[in-house]
């Protein structure tokens, strides 16, 4: 009877062992490769499954977040047969989890190997300025080769870095002095087109300057001679006023002349100097006709003295 026993218990325990392995809860992030009797099934992915216990077995658990494959450090010889060293890094993710198992032993050691033979390949075909500057053109082509072969290995290439390029201690001091060279080439080179631009400013402004001022000279010029041809004009216009007045009035002229002798009299009266003396316009008249009268006696006097000779 106790041996019924025994073996009744060892018989659940041994169905209860067999469930539990049938029963697989897979992650989220996580990829189940199922083989059954040694050949490929299916693919798990995160949630409840129920498998068949012995006959169903996992043949390998991949993941499905993005994963890193380090390239080695290595040595690489340009095209310009500098030696460098050189290492990077690859961003991968497994797009096929079939092809991930079956295709390819390690997919990580493989994506490594062929990162380091294609980089090799790249940077021999480049020269050293071209490795060091073209960094985003080299990790786009490695990129793109690595792409290529990871895709029959059921992997997605994502990104491929170069993490760091070392050159050699001798190349690096040149590189340093060329650098240096370069940078004072450009600071003379910006300096002499300051220089340049600096003179021709200084030239415009002067040609600007002078223009301004023959201009300004020219607008004088103008204004004056406007100014002349009106005064002219305005003159013009008051001779013949005058002219006409004068016509129709016979006394005009000696109105004219009356006046203007009024305003001689007043200056000269007004004046501050005493070696002055102001007659009536009738003793003026007077003396003037008194030196005519001399002048003609002395004339004749004279006439008459040369015909008694």
């Amino acid at each position: 009877m106790e041996e019924n026993v025994v073996f009744a218990v060892a018989i659940i325990i041994f169905a209860l062992v067999i469930t539990l392995k049938g029963v697989r809860i897979v992650p989220q992030s996580d990829l189940y490769v199922v083989e059954r009797l040694g050949k490929y099934y299916k693919i798990l992915h995160g949630g409840f499954h129920l498998i068949i216990p012995i006959v169903d077995s996992i043949r390998i658990v991949l993941t499905s977040r993005e994963q890193l494959v380090d390239i080695a450090k290595q040595s690489v010889i340009t095209r310009d047969n500098v030696n460098i060293s050189i290492d990077g890094i690859v961003f991968c993710k497994v797009d096929d989890a079939k092809e991930a198992t079956y295709n390819v032993v390690d997919f990580k050691n493989a994506i490594a190997n062929l990162a380091m033979t294609t980089l090799r390949a790249e940077i021999g075909g480049m020269d050293l300025d071209d490795t060091l500057s073209n960094r985003e053109t080299l990790n786009a082509k490695l990129q793109n080769e690595l792409g290529s072969a990871a895709a029959n290995w059921g992997i997605k290439v994502t990104r491929v870095e170069i993490s760091d390029i070392s050159v050699p201690s001798e190349i690096e001091r040149a590189m340093n002095m060329q650098m240096e060279a370069e940078r004072e080439k450009r600071a003379i080179e910006t300096k002499a087109r300051a220089d340049k631009e600096s003179v021709i400013l200084k030239a415009e402004g002067f040609r600007q300057e002078q223009f301004l001022k023959a201009e300004a000279i020219e607008r004088m010029a103008d204004a004056k001679r406007y100014e002349q041809e009106q005064v002219a004009a305005g003159q013009k216009e008051a001779m013949i006023l005058l002219n006409e007045s004068m016509s129709q009035n016979e006394k005009g002229a000696e109105f004219l002349l009356a006046k203007d002798r009024v305003a001689a009299f007043k200056a000269l009266a007004e004046s501050p100097s005493n070696d002055k003396m102001i007659l009536p316009y009738d003793v003026t008249q007077m003396i003037g006709s008194t030196s005519v009268l001399g002048d003609a006696f002395f004339k004749g006097v004279s006439n008459e003295s040369k015909n008694n000779a």
